[in-house]
């Protein structure tokens, strides 16, 4: 029902639009983007089923959107409908999204629904769960074979970080993972510390040398254009700021600004 009401109203909305030139303004396809996203859900609602455990309904939306976008900008009027044409292409931008993020091979992936469908069937018939030997016996297969995929039905699985929440407040276990990049806190208060000398130490140097290094280092100047702006030769900076340098280390060790 709500696809007949959509697909009418989409003909509806679009009945006089299929002639419209290839580029379109960012105005119209924004238009035509709204009048799609009910469909586009609606498409994306009823893929859900054939959804690996790494996608959602949203990942789906996504690729749809995508899929639409590349519709619009590909269309030639004339040969078919606007809509017949974009539908095909949200459709079908959804199964890449869906193939893509199904590495299993296909006969293997037909081994482990097999599989799963024995194991459901036998529990069903013998009111227990079936031993392992009695789920290779009905699907014909050595133990060995019938261990092998459950390796691989181990290796479709796939598990989100979103998944893992605790407490009513939904704590994502990523924002618990440690940057290996980020300092630790004593490293935190050694840099901040470290950049107090610095700042303390080119207080105390000579106005010149003050700008030199804040022309330099801040305002991302070079010696020639620094040289311009005080009115000095590019060598006369060049030395400024090599011993400012050399005054900066002598205070403050190894550490350079």
């Amino acid at each position: 029902m709500l696809r007949s009401q959509f697909t009418a109203y989409a003909e509806g909305q679009y009945r006089n639009m299929y002639g419209f030139a290839h580029s379109l303004g960012e105005d119209e396809k924004e238009r035509i983007i709204k009048e799609f996203l009910p469909y586009i859900k609606f498409t994306a609602q009823r893929m859900q089923w054939r959804l690996p455990p790494q996608l959602t309904v949203d990942d789906l939306v996504s690729a749809g959107l995508m899929g639409l976008l590349d519709a619009i900008e590909k269309f030639e009027p004339g040969r078919v409908k606007l809509k017949t044409y974009a539908e095909k292409r949200i459709k079908g931008s959804m199964l890449d999204e869906i193939r893509a993020a199904d590495w299993l091979p296909r006969s293997a992936k037909k081994r482990v629904d097999d599989m799963k469908g024995t194991h459901t069937r036998l529990q069903a018939e013998l009111g227990r769960e079936p031993e392992d030997e009695e789920v290779a016996e009905a699907l014909g297969v050595s133990l060995d074979d019938f261990y092998a995929t459950m390796q691989e039905a181990r290796g479709a699985m796939a598990i989100r970080f979103e998944d893992f929440s605790e407490g009513s407040e939904g704590l994502n276990i990523m924002e618990t993972i440690c940057d290996p990049e980020a300092l630790s806190p004593l490293g935190e208060l050694l840099k901040t510390d470290m950049k107090r000398r610095i700042a303390d130490q080119i207080r105390k140097l000579p106005e010149k040398e003050r700008l030199v290094l804040s022309l330099y280092y801040w305002d991302e100047l070079t010696m020639k254009e620094i040289g311009q702006v005080l009115d000095l030769t590019e060598s006369r900076v060049c030395q400024l700021h090599g011993k400012a340098l050399l005054k900066l280390k002598a205070v403050l060790g190894e550490a350079t600004p």
